[in-house]
């Protein structure tokens, strides 16, 4: 393979942002520094002051296959992945059937070889009744174990707290969580029946999924963690409320020791409030739910206080047919992973982060958390998972969206930036406009 050298780009990696050049071959970083010429044979790109990170690593997505390849699977949402900057996903457990051994687990790797346009890891899933085959799970097999402590989509809660206990006493790997309390949404979805029948507003949904829900599930899963030492992180903070609970700080001290409890966030809570209920409906219902614009305000400053340590998307897509849906069969999930990083790096615009702490919520702390091999940073001898973002604007049609469902909710938004071109382990993916060369992406391996 012949190596490639990029110059004149504004790269962004560890907190910094300079002026520089790259070049990569064979899949991985060959050399970063200033005043790099090309070899004979070499391929140069002109960067033109460009932007060029490493590609993000989206922790929490649901690409739906198995069972459910009839509104996505690996290879669509893969692309659309690649398409918006992503080079890096972790799906999670909640297919049919759910991955609850460690065969759904290698059927899902199996799956996804030679059709994944980015690279992949798979959560193993939690129930009631699969605690052995947790304990028998190899730490390199997967990036961790989902426990949902809130019903989502699928049928996966784990409500027992004799299992609770002993998941989080006995896991081998880090342990991530959807927190919403079940028996208070019931409740909450109960009263809101009796006074709607079947014609609930979607504006109720946050407060069906209310907050005092979520705080309580999250400070049940805090205090397993702490009793048992475990690592533990908690998915998808959408309320002011739960800031509260976490450590301010960096994912890694100074002192080389890592946080054991972390939280993140998703995009779609940097951008939506409860006032788009309105014109968007059930296109934004999604749980845990989008709350208020002063949620939308303190879960921004969170992330660029090192209370909140990732950002992620939650990728989720339904039909539009199944979004159309009354509120109450409606299912939650919104599709993302397209414009995730334009949508983050819109807060760069407003002034409320930098495109460095984008870069380390996206791309370094998911490597940083799940100890992922030489992926999420511009290294020397790190894989070439590299995205170049320019800074020109563009307006989302509907006959843009790659992912299987086609459909968006940012149909007609107009972002500021857009993502010039994307490689995977060093083959171009993406070229930002059209995707080329194939898929590329590669199981993801844990330092562990």
């Amino acid at each position: 393979m012949t190596s490639t050298l990029i110059v004149n780009a504004r790269l962004v990696n560890e907190g910094r942002e300079f002026d520089g050049n790259l070049r990569f071959a064979d899949g991985r970083i060959q050399q970063i520094g200033s005043g790099l010429t090309g070899k004979p044979g070499e391929t140069v790109i002109d960067a033109k002051g460009a932007r060029l990170l490493p590609g993000m690593i989206d922790d929490q997505v649901h690409f739906r296959e198995p069972g459910m390849e009839y509104k996505a699977d690996m290879a669509t949402e893969s692309a659309a992945a690649v398409a918006g900057g992503l080079t890096s996903f972790m799906d999670m457990p909640n297919t049919k059937p759910p991955t609850l051994d460690s065969a759904a687990l290698e059927d899902k790797y199996h799956r996804a070889a030679g059709r994944a346009w980015a690279n992949y890891g798979f959560y193993h899933g939690a129930s009631n009744d699969n605690l052995e085959a947790i304990r028998a799970l190899d730490p390199k097999a997967a990036p961790g174990i989902k426990v949902f402590m809130g019903a989502s989509t699928g049928n996966m809660l784990v409500d027992n707290p004799e299992t609770l206990d002993a998941i989080f006493r006995d896991t081998p790997v880090p342990i991530i969580t959807h927190c919403e309390d079940t028996p208070m949404i019931d409740a909450n979805l109960a009263r809101y029946q009796a006074q709607y029948g079947d014609n609930i507003p979607v504006e109720c949904h946050p407060d069906i999924r209310s907050r005092e829900a979520c705080i309580k599930s999250t400070r049940l899963a805090m205090e397993l963690a702490r009793r048992h030492g475990t690592r533990l992180h908690v998915l998808h903070i959408s309320t002011a409320d739960e800031l509260a609970l976490f450590e301010k700080g960096p994912l890694i001290r100074a002192d080389g020791s890592r946080k054991q409890i972390t939280a993140e966030t998703c995009v779609h809570f940097l951008h939506f409030a409860r006032p788009d209920y309105a014109r968007l409906g059930n296109w934004i219902k999604c749980n845990p739910a989008i709350k208020d614009e002063a949620d939308r305000a303190a879960i921004i400053q969170a992330l660029a206080d090192d209370v909140l340590d990732v950002l992620a998307t939650d990728h989720a897509p339904h039909t539009l047919e199944e979004k159309a849906k009354p509120y109450a069969s409606a299912p939650s999930g919104l599709p993302l992973v397209q414009y995730a990083l334009n949508l983050a790096l819109e807060k760069v615009f407003d002034g409320k982060l930098s495109t460095a702490q984008v870069v380390q919520k996206f791309a370094h702390a998911p490597a940083q958390l799940f100890d992922v091999e030489s992926r999420g940073f511009l290294r020397e001898g790190y894989a070439a998972d590299l995205v170049l973002v320019e800074d020109r604007p563009f307006t989302v049609q509907r006959s843009d969206v790659l992912s299987k469902c086609g459909w968006s909710p940012f149909e007609g938004f107009t972002f500021r930036s857009r993502i010039a071109s994307t490689w995977v382990n060093g083959v171009q993916v993406w070229d930002g406009s059209t995707l080329v060369n194939g898929p590329q992406g590669q199981r993801m391996t844990y330092a562990r």
